[in-house]
């Protein structure tokens, strides 16, 4: 697995103390809100997501970062790149994501770390197009998304909860452009 350094931020392998903090960001109902359900998750299914995440840099080559604060070494959650097989109607594609804690919002880390990840996928990985899927209303992922140049592809609605979908996407001449 690569580590990814930017200004602010460091994306790298998951450790064994990333668990606690990554299960307080899971807890935070905010944090939650446009993710599946909105349920919270606990240390346990915290446990198995670091896990599930970890079996797909092996599998795929990519995966999600554990996204460390560089001044203070603080776990700020996470971006990376997965297969999102949860909605079979976009494959076979490579989806964009991210996950930080609610005291790391509106500082630029989201998009930091994403513009990194984006990078990673077109230039170190060889991928030639990323989509992001977020549910529509969570104006803060949409902002993200359009700031990695993506533009929106289609409106669909989640598999198994029903709620609008928008997919963005970015191909690598768009990247390059």
């Amino acid at each position: 697995m690569s580590e990814i350094r930017t200004p602010r931020l460091l994306l790298r392998p998951w450790h064994d103390d990333d668990l606690v903090p990554m299960a307080d960001i899971n807890s935070d109902p905010q944090v939650m809100r446009w993710i599946d359900d909105g349920a919270v998750r606990d240390l346990d299914h915290t446990a198995e997501d670091i896990e599930r995440w970890e079996e797909e840099w092996d599998e795929e080559g990519f995966g999600l970062f554990a996204v460390e604060l560089l001044a203070s070494g603080e776990l700020a959650g996470f971006t990376g790149l997965s297969v999102p097989e949860f909605l079979p109607e976009v494959l076979p594609a490579v989806a964009i994501s991210w996950r930080l804690g609610s005291q790391f919002w509106g500082q630029g880390y989201a998009s930091e770390a994403a513009q990194a990840t984006l990078e990673f996928a077109l230039q170190d990985r060889g991928l030639d197009r990323v989509i992001s899927i977020n549910q529509i209303g969570d104006n803060a992922s949409e902002n993200i998304s359009r700031k990695l140049g993506m533009v929106p592809e289609k409106v669909t609605a989640h598999p198994v909860y029903g709620y609008p979908l928008r997919v963005h996407s970015i191909d690598l001449t768009e990247f390059e452009a």
